[in-house]
């Protein structure tokens, strides 16, 4: 973790919406907004709770308004329906109850923040910086973002020096990188181009793979003249990072050696940058509602800044918000650096719509203007190999892999997508060579979980292929083990290791790792279906027809399921005999 996300996630660092005494929603399914009927306070109050427990911000938001309007003093309400305007991002209805709530306690903290960035939108520093003052009365201590907070409103009065040596004041080692880079940006914004430079220097130099510290201190470079140094710093971040595109349009103004505006021009844009900071690297971390009243406020301080609006969209993505998710996508212009990540994310949200076509055509029109984007082309394989559209998923991954001027690790997806396809085409002379050509791709030891899980992910497929066929069953046994070894807690890996010791006579062993996988996914239809056939063999006869018919209430695929009625209907070697078992 990086020095700044450690700073944001640590403890003695702000939670805004904690001091000031609110509850927040709890995470859970989403449900369909609507508009409130007329409850009264306590019905409305209790649907209010409802919609908040399953992340539905726009009804949460409309029943606290309905309970608050038929109780106006109720203060309890007051503050639970300012936090429900705040997370749907209502802010012309949460400043009128942050008025409110300011009226009725001024020392209330979160109610003091959101009017003191009302007024720094309005460029109205005194009054901002006077709201961020009243916001610290009730925080025992020093406390970083509310000092930025002020800063950057004594930054609108003119006193960027006052707020640099305010921001000094934290001195820690954890503190630093921030504490320079906030410093950096509050010189920027003052003009002060060598203090600027010096500061954003160091804390690139904490942190040299932070896109927004990279971003910032080859601005502060460009603008110093410092063209070769602008350019390396960005060729560093690009050598490191060699698939984001996200500083791209940058390096191509530096080496067209075009006039580049710092990344916070005004004191509002350096409010915002610090609020996308609490929200993105630190409470987006721990507890994504309060990462996006945060990011609200970002937005609203910089609404052209494109990587608040991708980051919000991601927020309501994982709050299955995907409506929400998907107009925050479409916001992002096609010129954009993150207009690729977009259209993904939109796809997707669009597919979880149940927006199939529409998911598909946004894809689609991407890979026709970039068509070595492999995210896409896998992100269009899996929504068409969901939809078993097998013809068309062989075609998207094939395209992709033409597109491509050089085969690297990464591109695993392609080949393991398309093996996929031929596979489910029954076109396993094609299908093979693309898994082990997929899996040699992956590293042979994981240095991460996810290299683990995708490694494992492939021998899984291939050995289970391989078992099913009555192929290789030594080779995919050792191969399943290895998997096993990688993701213990995955339950269909468990169950092809399992599955292979049933190919291989060993009854006993199969039933211990076929029990094992229905702990892990006991929902699945297979895994059951399974485990009958291995009770089957040991001579558990009853438990077996009780794990063939839970297989069947778990709506198999249909030859799976007309297999596993004629082994209830038939028993197990007849119903086997035909497919030569």
């Amino acid at each position: 973790m990086s020095s700044f996300s450690r700073l944001f996630t640590s403890a003695r660092l702000p939670a805004l919406l904690l001091v000031a005494g609110l509850s927040l929603p709890a995470l859970a399914a989403p449900q369909q907004s609507r508009r409130p009927p007329a409850y009264g306070a306590s019905g409305s109050f209790i649907a209010a709770i409802v919609a908040n427990s399953s992340r539905d911000t726009s009804a949460a938001a409309e029943y606290f308004r309905a309970a608050l309007k038929a109780d106006p003093r109720n203060a309890a309400l007051l503050d639970q329906a300012f936090i429900a305007e705040l997370v749907d991002g209502n802010l012309a209805e949460s400043f009128m109850l942050a008025e409110k709530t300011a009226g009725r306690d001024s020392s209330n903290t979160l109610a003091q923040a959101v009017l003191g960035v009302r007024a720094m939108h309005a460029r109205e520093y005194t009054k901002a910086r006077a709201s961020f003052e009243r916001a610290a009365t009730s925080v025992r201590g020093p406390d970083l973002a509310l000092t930025l907070f002020k800063a950057f409103a004594m930054a609108g009065q003119g006193e960027a020096q006052g707020a640099i040596r305010l921001v000094d004041r934290f001195a820690d080692n954890d503190s630093r990188a921030l504490r320079d880079y906030f410093a950096g940006l509050l010189a920027d914004t003052a003009g002060q181009g060598a203090e600027a430079e010096s500061r954003l220097e160091r804390a690139y130099k904490a942190e040299t793979n932070l896109m927004r510290s990279v971003d910032a201190y080859a601005r502060a470079l460009m603008r110093r003249g410092k063209v070769e140094e602008a350019k390396a710093v960005l060729a560093k971040w690009k050598q490191d990072n060699p698939n984001q595109p996200f500083l791209d349009r940058l390096a191509a103004q530096v080496s067209a050696g075009e006039k580049v505006a710092p990344l916070t021009s005004t004191p509002a844009e350096g409010l915002a940058e610090v609020f996308y900071m609490l929200g993105a690297l630190g409470q987006g971390q721990r507890d994504p509602i309060t990462a996006l009243i945060y990011l609200q406020m970002a937005r609203y301080l910089s609404p052209r800044e494109e990587i608040y609006t991708l980051s919000l969209a991601e927020f309501y993505e994982q709050m299955r918000q995907h409506k929400r998710a998907a107009d925050l996508y479409a916001a992002i212009p096609n010129d954009s650096p993150f207009a690729n990540r977009a259209a993904i994310g939109r796809a997707a949200a669009l597919d979880r719509l149940e927006k199939h076509e529409e998911a598909i055509g946004v894809l689609k029109t991407l890979l026709a203007t970039h068509p070595q984007d492999y995210e896409a082309a896998d992100t269009l394989g899996a929504i068409l190999r969901v939809k078993k559209r097998w013809p068309e998923t062989i075609e998207v991954y094939d395209a992709a892999l033409k597109a491509l001027p050089k085969l690297e690790d990464r591109h695993f997806v392609l080949l393991f997508g398309r093996a996929i396809g031929y596979e489910r085409q029954k076109l396993w002379s094609k299908a093979e060579p693309d898994f082990l050509a997929a899996l040699d791709l992956l590293p042979r030891k994981p240095r991460t979980p996810r290299e683990a899980a995708e490694r494992a992910q492939v021998m899984n497929y291939l050995a289970y292929s391989w078992v099913d066929k009555g192929m290789n069953i030594e080779k995919s046994f050792e191969m399943l083990r290895e998997a096993v070894a990688l993701t213990p807690g995955d339950g269909a890996v468990v169950d092809s290791l399992g599955w292979a010791y049933f190919r291989l006579g060993k009854y006993t062993d199969a039933v211990r790792e076929l029990e094992r996988a229905v702990l892990l996914k006991a929902g699945d239809p297979t895994i059951n279906d399974h485990l009958g056939d291995a009770y089957f063999k040991v001579g558990r006869q009853r438990e077996a027809e009780f794990k063939w018919r839970q297989s069947l209430e778990l709506n198999p695929e249909p030859d799976d399921a007309a297999k596993t009625r004629l082994k209830l209907e038939k028993g197990y070697d007849a119903a086997m005999k035909p497919s030569g078992g």
